[in-house]
């Protein structure tokens, strides 16, 4: 029996970034987060301990400040994109580079005062080798409800089953998306702003017979909207909402007053393809 080496990567992990732009009296704010991880020729670190090909991570930390100095950051894709390039460029060993950044929103309250967005954290990843670039955007943690048109029904039911049907009940979950853009090259501010609206507009628009169709409802709107956009992949946690049983005290409840349940929770994950779309790397919602 052989034992071979199989897939590998390294790199630096949630290096925090701040970037104060300063114009004048106005100051602009970017909050980062920046993963790197580089693979390609480095097995004879994993065999033998040979560091001849390992860039140290602590180098790659000290780019992304240097770079962000000297280049500035703009929107998190452009910055993913400046990283990466570099990594594969300057490093003979190094066949790909992949860079995650979530970018925390800061609203603006005065010249140089700020206040942090607590709405949702905008994601980018960027994965570079010699022959490709693939861009991928996102965002987590949006947290939306319809308080009513939502079903659900019609579902098998055997000996374990006690759900019980229902014809009006709470959505709610908090999305997380990424998307896969069909070039390098866009106009990636207005490219998020636009799949943000999209999905929040086809959630509140869409009446709702199960998570899944909404999902569904989600992608594709996102899709239409935006020409940019290759596939989507959106994952919906079920946010449960309790209708509390008032009866033991002479009261009716009609869907007024509900327990908001914590786990456990349905998870309900999908992709939506536009069917022209250029093939991926692999494992590009990663």
């Amino acid at each position: 029996m052989a034992i071979v080496l199989g897939p590998n990567r390294y790199g630096k992990a949630e290096t925090r970034l701040v970037r104060v732009s300063r114009d004048g009296d106005t100051h602009s704010l970017a909050d980062f987060n920046v993963g790197i991880a580089l693979s390609g020729d480095l097995a004879a670190t994993h065999l033998t301990g040979d560091n001849s090909g390992v860039l140290p991570t602590d180098t790659m930390k000290n780019t992304v400040y240097a770079f962000a100095k000297k280049h500035g950051v703009g929107e998190p894709e452009e910055f993913a994109l400046l990283l990466a390039r570099h990594f594969v460029a300057t490093n003979g060993q190094i066949e790909s580079a992949r860079v995650s950044i979530e970018s925390f929103g800061w609203e603006r309250l005065g010249p140089h005062s700020f206040q942090r967005k607590g709405d949702c954290t905008r994601l980018a990843s960027v994965v570079v080798t010699a022959e490709q670039t693939q861009v991928v955007s996102g965002l987590t943690g949006l947290v939306l409800l319809n308080s009513t048109a939502s079903e659900f029904h019609g579902f098998p039911r055997d000996r374990y089953t006690t759900l019980p049907e229902t014809t009006d009940r709470i959505l709610a979950t908090a999305v997380d998306a990424k998307w896969r853009h069909m070039s390098p090259t866009a106009d990636f501010a207005k490219s998020f702003a636009g799949v943000l609206e999209a999905v929040t507009t086809a959630f509140v628009n869409t009446y709702s017979y199960s998570l899944q169709q909404t999902l569904f409802s989600m992608g594709s709107h996102a899709l239409h909207q935006r020409p940019e956009i290759a596939e989507i992949r959106l994952e919906l946690p079920n946010k449960h909402h309790y209708l509390v049983d008032l009866s033991l005290f002479d009261m009716a409840n009609d869907n007024e007053v509900f327990i908001a349940g914590d786990r456990p929770y349905g998870l309900i994950e999908g992709t939506v393809v536009r069917d022209d779309a250029p093939p991926a790397l692999a494992e590009w919602y990663l």
